[in-house]
């Protein structure tokens, strides 16, 4: 296949392109859903095709093919080029980018796990999802409702352009997850989760803590003690962020407003504002391709659909903003380096830049001291989605809450949504606990540019905040 996409990169660069591009996917997922005791999907399916760029006058022009012939391919690029020629005499923002040393792939940048998703049979995997159902099953009278699900995307990843690079390697996430709904005595519907994935392999079903019996029994027991909670009081108070919840305010509220593309066109409120202090010294947010999965989780990321390398960067450096996320193209407009975060979600998808694993960086606090530092107010944990807007501005459904009095969890609280705008929520980051961890899933994933979903990690440590608006029941 290699011959392949190089001999695409020829004809464009033949026709006239500057720049060429040419990558490969072969990419497989597998779905399973199962309700209660019915089972609603098993799927299957398989991505596999080439994607071209082709870049003239300082613009792009994309185009793709789920064929590997000789001639679907040549028209493939001719559409790539033709494109790129047509707009380089409309637009007037011209995205133009140095040429770098190639780059060449090695085999320890695929991730090794012990046991691939390919090599267990289905039977193997529904059993994983019915022992999440069955164990959560045991959490009492008042469910009414049980999901399990597990889902798999894996494949190869192939990658060359005119600079003589050679990309290759393979992407894996899997994904276990448990989702159960309670009734209260009211009738009021109340929520559990549990869940364990990444970039993984299935052995990750049999450590402590995320095997089936531990999912199902978490969700379950969740959505018990959500039962007898209260709902959270309406009203401005100190709050106390866990992990994963730290992460969906990093990616949805902060890590989308520093993406180069919204950034060039003055779209972001961060545009311009590079040296400038948005935080806390207490908040640092870091977006890194290749972080050190067996100790905190997530994603892995070695290249990005550029072919560009994972790199380290830190977007916010105790309060202070650093750096953008970068294509090639964004990079060199703004005069910084390229960072990897050129992503698209199959070859049918032009990639644009787009977050890897997003996440604040863990301080020095204890879990207790945390509390303490919290003294009165809300602990929010994870979430149930929400919506965002391009100002930074939040709204988040919480699963779940506690009150927290004299820094002393009391009783737990349901209906908790939070509301504010990231870059005032940052000014009032007064401390981080030192347990930082990221999370990663096959389900769910980023939403840009009608492209979703995108798989992402996401996470951070807890982080003490002084001021949260809480809304009380959310709608």
């Amino acid at each position: 296949m290699l011959g392949k996409l190089q001999k695409c990169v020829e004809l464009g660069e033949k026709l006239g392109a500057g720049f060429v591009e040419a990558r490969f996917d072969d990419l497989t997922l597998r779905t399973l859903y199962r309700v209660n005791g019915t089972w609603k999907d098993i799927i299957l399916r398989s991505r596999a095709g080439v994607g071209v760029v082709c870049y003239y006058g300082g613009a792009s022009g994309y185009s793709f093919t789920s064929s590997d012939d000789h001639e679907e391919l040549e028209q493939t690029v001719n559409k790539a080029f033709k494109m790129a020629k047509a707009s380089a005499r409309a637009v007037s923002l011209k995205l133009d980018f140095d040429r770098k040393p190639s780059v060449k792939s090695q085999r320890a940048d695929t991730f090794q796990v012990k046991i691939h998703p390919q090599a267990e049979n289905l039977g193997y995997k529904t059993e994983l999802v019915n022992r999440t159902v069955e164990k959560a099953q045991e959490s009492g009278k008042n469910i009414t409702n049980i999901m399990g699900l597990y889902g798999e995307l894996h494949g190869r990843k192939l990658f060359t352009n005119s600079e003589g690079s050679v990309v290759d390697w393979n992407f894996e996430i899997v994904d276990l997850q448990c989702r159960v709904t309670s009734k209260t005595a009211s009738g009021d519907l109340v929520n559990g989760a549990g869940r364990a994935g990444g970039t993984v392999g299935l052995e990750h079903f049999n450590t402590e803590g995320s095997t089936p019996e531990d999912i199902g029994n978490e969700a379950g027991a969740h959505a018990k003690e959500q039962l007898k909670a209260r709902p959270c009081p309406a009203g401005v108070f100190r709050a106390l962020i866990e992990n994963r919840l730290a992460g969906v305010l990093a990616h949805e509220s902060f890590g989308h407003l520093s993406e180069g593309d919204f950034v060039v066109v003055g779209g972001s409120p961060l545009a311009g504002k590079i040296g400038a202090r948005l935080g806390t010294e207490h908040a640092t947010i870091i977006d890194y391709g290749t972080p050190n999965i067996s100790e905190l989780g997530g994603l892995w990321l070695p290249y990005d659909d550029q072919g560009v390398k994972a790199n380290e960067t830190t977007i916010l450096d105790a309060g202070i903003l650093k750096h953008y996320l970068h294509s090639r193209g964004t990079a060199h407009h703004l005069h910084q380096e390229p960072t990897g975060n050129c992503r698209a979600v199959h070859f049918g998808f032009v990639p644009i830049p787009r977050m890897t694993n997003t996440y604040f960086a863990p301080g020095d606090l204890t879990k207790e001291e945390a509390l303490e530092l919290l003294n009165t107010g809300v602990y929010a944990i994870q979430t149930l989605g929400g919506q965002v807007e391009g100002d930074g501005s939040f709204l988040f459904k919480a699963i779940r809450g506690y009150w927290v009095q004299n820094g002393k969890i009391k009783e737990p609280l349901r209906e908790v949504s939070l509301s504010g705008n990231i870059l005032d929520l940052l000014s009032k980051v007064e401390g981080a606990t030192r347990d930082l961890s990221i999370h990663a899933g096959y389900f769910g994933g980023c939403g840009k540019s009608g492209q979703a979903p995108l798989p992402c990690g996401l996470g951070g440590p807890e982080l003490v905040i002084g001021e949260v608006r809480f809304g009380g029941k959310a709608s």
